[in-house]
């Protein structure tokens, strides 16, 4: 199942959630749900696989209730109808705490993992390719919902390829001659025209060793800070880094690092003490001049959600955040593909990476 053209990710989105399946599911598709369960009254939530958007007809019905010491309720409805119920006398998710949900579906049945762990397989009652919206309803808040398809399928490379609640928006390319930062060689082409997406057990800072790059996605519902990683392939046109996350309700300053060797390639500097964003490069322990304007006001908010999306393209990156260009940065290091480290450090918490 190709996503050529199709989002393979929601981040932040609001819930209930409501999201088509282009193709419908396919055996082999792996479909992550990240979030953080609400400290609030509600004591339920719920993922459904269904057709349409009715809810007359769900194939998976998932459900979580934190009721008579906490279990999980499978079903499916048919016309309107449920089935009878599979209860699962255990909960694996705690009010106030993150979750990392993933969904795998198989011939015969889903394969559900909760926290890396497998929690339950629910055998199919209606053919699952009748399946192609996901909805999510209930006491959580969403970092993201992510589709992989688990087989060995190419498709083409595109910025669409990843959505935020609110759709990217970045101004149009310039015309004529591309600006470059002074002493910038020509950055190098896209090594790659095809990105292969692999069957893998990912881990932060695994490497591929196929020569065809694949874009590493961590929906993990906590990450270690600092948090480092590769960039598998290293930076060219067309090659996006999407990072989500919170920041903390008493945070001073956090930073994002492309690096390069010993090189700082881009520092991405929000700091609340200045309210201020700055970007600079580091050669040789040495930073250059700092850029800090920006075309509106300071779009990190301490204690709120946050998704950065940074852009590589020939001449410069292009940052988006929470779904709306912020800057354009010209490349002070022209050897794109030797930027292949990702750093981030201060004070936010990841929830969603993708390199």
């Amino acid at each position: 199942m190709a996503f050529s053209g199709a989002p393979t990710a929601y981040l932040n989105p609001p819930v209930p959630f409501s999201g088509t399946i282009e193709g419908g599911l396919q055996d082999g598709l792996q479909i992550t749900v990240s979030g953080t369960i609400l400290n609030s009254s509600g004591t339920r939530f719920s993922v459904d696989f269904q057709t349409g958007f009715s809810g007359n007809d769900i194939a998976f019905h998932f459900n979580p209730r934190f009721e008579e010491g906490g279990y999980v309720v499978c079903n499916t409805k048919l016309n309107g109808s449920w089935g009878p119920e599979e209860r699962k006398r255990e909960l694996p998710f705690q009010k106030g705490m993150p979750f990392h949900l993933c969904f795998l579906v198989q011939s015969s049945d889903f394969k559900v993992m909760v926290n890396g762990n497998v929690f339950v397989q629910y055998f199919h009652r209606v053919p699952f390719h009748r399946v192609d919206t996901l909805c999510v309803n209930g006491s959580v808040l969403l970092s993201s919902v992510s589709f992989q398809n688990t087989r060995t399928v190419p498709v083409q490379p595109a910025f669409s390829m990843v959505q935020f609640s609110q759709p990217v928006s970045f101004p149009p390319r310039p015309k004529g001659r591309r600006p470059k930062h002074p002493g910038v060689r020509p950055a190098n082409p896209a090594p790659i025209t095809q990105t292969v997406i692999h069957t893998v057990q990912s881990v932060p800072g695994q490497m591929f060793s196929n020569p065809v790059i694949p874009p590493m996605m961590y929906p993990h519902p906590a990450y270690p800070m600092p948090f480092i990683t590769t960039i598998p392939g290293g930076l060219y046109p067309s090659k996006s880094i999407i990072l989500s996350g919170t920041v903390l309700p008493s945070a001073q300053r956090f930073h994002i690092n492309l690096c390069s060797g010993n090189h700082i390639a881009f520092h991405l500097n929000p700091r609340f003490d200045e309210n201020a964003v700055v970007r600079n490069t580091q050669i040789n322990n040495s930073w250059g001049s700092e850029e800090r304007s920006l075309p509106r006001k300071m779009p990190f908010t301490r204690g709120q959600s946050f998704s950065v999306w940074i852009l590589c393209e020939g001449h410069c990156l292009r940052v988006a955040v929470d779904g709306q260009h912020l800057f354009e940065y010209c490349h002070r290091l022209g050897n794109l593909p030797a930027i292949n480290r990702l750093e981030v450090g201060g004070d936010i918490q990841l929830t969603h990476v993708q390199t």
